[in-house]
């Protein structure tokens, strides 16, 4: 079992399914391919554990095409990005920036 997120124009999560594992052709498709077949959008994997890709795809959260990871949305705006796709952040209040 896998779980694949669905990608929009921006590279924001729009959906996450679960569905047949990467090592598996369907039609001869690979899964990627397979699950975004008859869709607007991009499909990639993604790891319930974090083992692929940084972190679990939620909705909302962003595919990094240079990182080949999801990162979350942003916690405040004067968060940065660190090399595990995770916001690094020095505010002590927490909420979410708009």
């Amino acid at each position: 079992m896998a779980h694949y997120a669905y990608l929009d124009e921006n590279n924001i999560v729009v959906a996450v399914i679960v569905g047949k594992d990467e090592s598996v052709l369907i039609d001869g498709l690979d899964t990627e391919t397979y699950y975004a077949q008859g869709t607007p959008y991009v499909v990639k994997r993604t790891s319930y554990n974090g083992n692929y890709r940084f972190n679990y795809a939620g909705i909302g959260y962003t595919y990094d095409e240079v990182r080949d990871g999801f990162i979350p949305p942003k916690c405040h705006d004067e968060a940065v990005v660190n090399d595990k796709c995770l916001w690094d952040c020095t505010n002590a209040d927490h909420t979410l920036a708009l």
